[in-house]
């Protein structure tokens, strides 16, 4: 299967930087480039591709607004392409739906694995550095009842709430005394009942729902320690 991709960076020699490296690979097509953020949705929209490389600050529309859009009207999975390593943006592309965050220094195998990570529904950025930066942007911040976790079921509450403390499937299931497929089961439906993309939208969720309160202490030994790729709809 080939990933189709979209790369937009209003700086073109690196916009066509990122295109060489990815189109040279033998399962990734550049199907189109994009100079703004407008032109980026756009692109989406007609070419409906996997993945969309977005930098963060381009003119008319800017990567964190042409990624909410995306996120809401299709498929396809960001990944967010900046100059700028702070906890501030990192947020707000997560927040906006991005799953994975990139320096445009990024090395070419590193951007290469992570469109594959990507389009195979897994996350660049682990669910314990989600967590840190979640509790950093909601705390102090007053919590309303949210409706949106009616849909779960008692035991997907639980599963939701282990995830945002960053605990894997086996540790998820030590806690809760399952099966690792039932586990997958639980995460699985959580995902697809909140309309979720992967375990770091369930981080954020878990926490703007107030199911989760910030510095809550994680429960078991060490969940979250982690700093692999997220694993995504599994």
């Amino acid at each position: 299967m080939t990933i189709r991709v979209v790369v937009a960076d209003d700086q073109e020699l690196v916009r066509s930087g990122f295109a060489m490296i990815l189109d040279a690979q033998p399962d990734i097509e550049v199907v189109a480039e994009a100079g703004d953020g407008a032109e980026a949705v756009e692109a989406v929209r007609r070419l409906a591709p996997d993945v969309a490389l977005l930098d963060i600050r381009m003119p008319r529309t800017d990567g964190i607004e042409a990624c909410r859009t995306i996120s809401a009207e299709s498929g396809c999975r960001t990944v967010m392409l900046t100059t700028f390593d702070t906890d501030a943006y990192v947020y707000e592309a997560l927040h906006a739906g991005a799953s994975g965050f990139l320096l445009k220094d990024v090395r070419r195998d590193d951007l290469v694995h992570a469109v594959r990570v990507v389009a195979a529904g897994d996350s660049l950025l682990a669910p314990s550095v989600a967590r840190r930066l979640v509790e950093q942007y909601t705390t102090g911040r007053p919590r309303r009842a949210d409706p949106r976790l009616d849909v779960l079921t008692g035991r997907e509450r639980e599963t939701l709430l282990l995830l945002a403390r960053g605990l894997s499937n086996a540790e998820i299931a030590t806690e809760l005394v399952v099966s690792d497929h039932t586990v997958k089961t639980h995460v699985g439906n959580v995902l697809a009942k909140l309309g979720l993309r992967d375990r770091v939208q369930a981080v954020i969720c878990a926490y703007e729902t107030g199911l989760v309160a910030a510095g809550s202490p994680p429960p078991g030994g060490g969940a979250g320690a982690t700093a692999s790729p997220a694993p995504g709809r599994n």
